[in-house]
């Protein structure tokens, strides 16, 4: 199992499509190992085998990831709302849960004259570097945080977090004040704002506006997706009491 998962694992937006070496190479499995998995992951429709021989992520893992509650159902219910933040801003508008280390991108919706950016629906993005990711690691459990504190290494992300005290001092700021500005100078001058969404009491998932570093200030964009945030997570609690239950979503941890 772990390594029919490391095969699957091989696959990124950077290797879409890939051989059989390629694939043995990526997942550090033996070549004649690679083959019997990725037989048998095409035969359940994981993978995709194209007539030249390479190998792609089959349809069945969109309709299995379909079903996951922290994916699809988080998704379903923010859409309205993110939605109505797009036509307000016209900039990108991103929805991420955390995954362990990392924050998924479980939505983005952008104008198409909108700045570059780098992460993709299904990407992952760095806790640390990320206004999205910032407010996640804010309200992770502390182990989490002080793992990603412990390792923090600055790089292309908030040009504000140089070492790791800058990183637990705003962390903190992110605590106080409910949300995070991020502002990042590479590959592109951008800067974000993101805010928590809670089921109860538990942060589920971060919604963030990015946008060109030019008139941010100006833009209001943080009232926006401050009010967004809240509005998701009284949507969240509602549907959970109407199920029976306090919260629809549960921790990865």
């Amino acid at each position: 199992m772990d390594r029919a998962f490391a095969l699957l694992r091989a696959f990124d937006s950077d290797h879409r499509a890939q051989t059989l070496a390629e694939l043995a190479q990526r997942s550090g499995t033996p070549r004649s190992s690679t083959l019997r998995l990725a037989r048998s992951l095409v035969q359940v429709g994981a993978l995709e085998r194209l007539d030249d021989g390479r190998y792609v992520v089959g349809l069945r893992l969109l309709e299995t990831a379909s079903l996951a509650p922290r994916g699809h159902g988080l998704r379903s219910v923010a859409m309205p709302y993110m939605e109505d933040l797009f036509h307000v801003t016209r900039q990108h508008v991103l929805l991420a849960v955390r995954e362990q280390g990392e924050a998924l991108l479980v939505e983005r919706l952008s104008a198409l004259d909108a700045s570059p950016v780098r992460y993709r629906v299904g990407g992952r993005l760095p806790l640390a570097s990320t206004g999205a990711g910032l407010v996640l690691l804010a309200f992770a459990p502390t182990d989490v945080q002080e793992q990603a504190i412990a390792g923090y290494q600055p790089g292309e992300g908030d040009e504000d977090i140089c070492t790791s005290t800058d990183l637990r001092r705003v962390l903190a700021e992110v605590r106080r004040g409910d949300h995070a500005f991020g502002r990042q100078r590479h590959p592109w001058r951008l800067y974000t704002v993101a805010a928590p969404v809670r089921s109860g009491n538990e942060v589920v998932a971060a919604l963030s506006v990015v946008a060109p570093s030019t008139g941010f200030a100006e833009a209001g964009y943080g009232p926006a997706v401050r009010a967004t945030a809240r509005a998701i997570s009284r949507r969240l609690d509602e549907d959970g009491q109407r199920a029976g239950r306090p919260g629809t979503f549960v921790s990865p941890d």
